[in-house]
């Protein structure tokens, strides 16, 4: 008989880049390549497809973070023009990169805990059958 898996937090998994149903096997082969599966519990990674997600989520936080923060450093500070360039742009290459490869697991566990596919239409664009009595009008 099969037991099913215990129920893990998407987030505690996901920042630790492990597998959404045992959280013991690593999720990624290299930086930000999906393994084609789980080498502990067998759990086929095929249906993970976060897209551009991870992206958005990392360049929007750190962004927000590291803008705020420079804000007050300049307006407090006064910092030359230089200085403020030899901070800011490390710091927003330095948090993208390092929070992007989390944000994809974490999300690539959401997809897993809810079970996400891609879309399907309940009908290709035939809203049924016109009855007998309607009069096409116009063209």
């Amino acid at each position: 008989m099969i037991t099913p898996a215990p129920r893990l937090s998407s987030l505690r998994v996901g920042l630790r880049c492990r597998c959404p149903r045992c959280g013991e096997g690593r999720l990624f082969r290299a930086f930000l390549k999906i393994d084609d599966g789980c080498e502990a519990c067998g759990l086929d990674f095929g249906f993970a497809d976060p897209a551009d997600g991870p992206a958005f989520f990392a360049m929007t936080a750190v962004g927000i973070v590291v803008t705020t923060v420079w804000g007050i450093w300049a307006a407090t500070v006064h910092p030359p023009i230089w200085a403020q360039f030899a901070v800011v742009i490390p710091a927003l290459l330095v948090g993208c990169l390092a929070t992007l490869q989390p944000i994809k697991a974490w999300l690539v566990a959401e997809q897993y805990v809810h079970k996400a596919e891609e879309g399907r239409w309940a009908s290709v664009g035939a809203h049924g059958k016109a009855p007998d009595s309607y009069k096409r009008t116009g063209f």
